[in-house]
């Protein structure tokens, strides 16, 4: 089981997941861990954990296996418990800068 107060780099690649657009990723299939560690500016072992715990609350999917392709799971997210602390970090949105991730 998954326990912090804040992992500032659980939220990072979380949200990166979440708001993520085709245009950001080559392949259709999603984002590799190298791609995402470029985009967050972490290193891959640090993604590799973070992607880790979300699969195991299945909020991200994974397809292949050599490269890994990633992609955030909007369906079970809506469905997750709204008390579940991965569910809580990634809707804090008080220090979120949405101009990284929109372009208006």
């Amino acid at each position: 089981m998954y326990t912090s107060e804040e992992d500032i780099e659980l939220k990072k690649v979380g949200l990166e997941l979440m708001f993520l657009t085709p245009e950001k990723y080559d392949n259709e299939e999603g984002i590799t861990a190298v791609e995402l560690s470029k985009l967050v500016e972490l290193p891959l072992d640090v993604v590799k954990k973070k992607l880790s715990i979300l699969k195991e609350k299945n909020i991200v999917r994974v397809k292949g296996n050599n490269p890994k392709f990633w992609l955030f799971d909007e369906y079970n997210f809506q469905r997750m418990d709204e008390d579940d602390e991965i569910f809580l970090l990634l809707c804090s949105f008080d220090d979120v800068d949405f101009d990284r991730y929109f372009s208006y």
